[in-house]
């Protein structure tokens, strides 16, 4: 569904990506791993369009979409979450998700209709009693749950999350794992995710990519990761138990 080859990125004087090959196969949940400044954003942001490779191409689906802008890719089906989200606060909730309705892959225009459907989106995620609350008054779990909403509501087919599990408590940990498997099984969107929480990372991924200052060191299953010396030396510490 997705392939990245050769993905590099420059700013400046800095590499942020060095030839970087990878690929999403459909239906699976792939993640992305690596220390702070390993280059995880950055991929992302090239994969989505808001930022241009130096080299390399992005292709979704079997088309290059590479030098798309955002807002076509993401009405392609491919679409990210942010690591800090933003939603527009003084709007309600309900609003916030509608909107992804008005202005994603399917392009409603009528208001009453996207406001139906993202009202089904929030009860799948949880935060129905919220609909009518202003997105700034929401608490940081209840925000990462409204950005799944608004993501689901551009109707992706591959979905990128941007620690979505940042910030959260261990109780609220469990709640949003078994949310993003049930966007994988459930609806049957492909996820490509980062992570720093490694108990998520190896009890959802079916397979995971190790980045070290923007170079590929590893790609395997959580098992082999949590083995692979490269990536113990660089982020693990030591052998991960699984």
């Amino acid at each position: 569904m997705l392939e990245l080859l050769r993905i590099s990125k420059i700013f400046g004087g800095v590499q942020a990506l060095v030839d970087v090959d990878f690929n999403v196969k459909k239906g699976e949940i792939a993640g992305l791993i690596g220390a702070n400044g390993a280059g995880k954003t950055t991929l992302f942001s090239v994969i989505t369009g808001f930022h241009a490779p130096t080299a390399g191409s992005v292709h979704f689906k079997g088309e290059n979409v590479t030098g798309w802008k955002p807002y076509e890719i993401c009405r392609k089906g491919l679409v990210r979450t942010f690591q800090v989200v933003r939603p527009f606060p003084r709007m309600t909730v309900l609003r916030n998700v509608a909107i992804g309705k008005l202005y994603g892959k399917v392009r409603l225009r009528d208001e009453k209709r996207a406001e139906r459907e993202a009202y089904e989106i929030l009860e799948f995620v949880g935060l129905v009693h919220k609909a009518h609350v202003a997105a700034a008054g929401l608490t940081m779990a209840d925000r990462k749950r409204l950005e799944l909403a608004r993501s689901l509501a551009t109707e992706p087919e591959l979905l990128l999350l941007d620690e979505v599990l940042a910030g959260l408590t261990p109780a609220e940990t469990v709640e949003a794992m078994n949310l993003v498997r049930e966007i994988n099984q459930r609806l049957g969107i492909t996820i490509f995710m980062v992570e720093h929480v490694m108990k998520a990372v190896v009890g959802l991924c079916d397979r995971i990519m190790a980045l070290h200052y923007g170079c590929k060191i590893a790609e395997g299953t959580p098992r082999e990761i949590a083995g692979n010396p490269a990536v113990i030396e660089a982020y693990l510490g030591e052998e991960l138990e699984i």
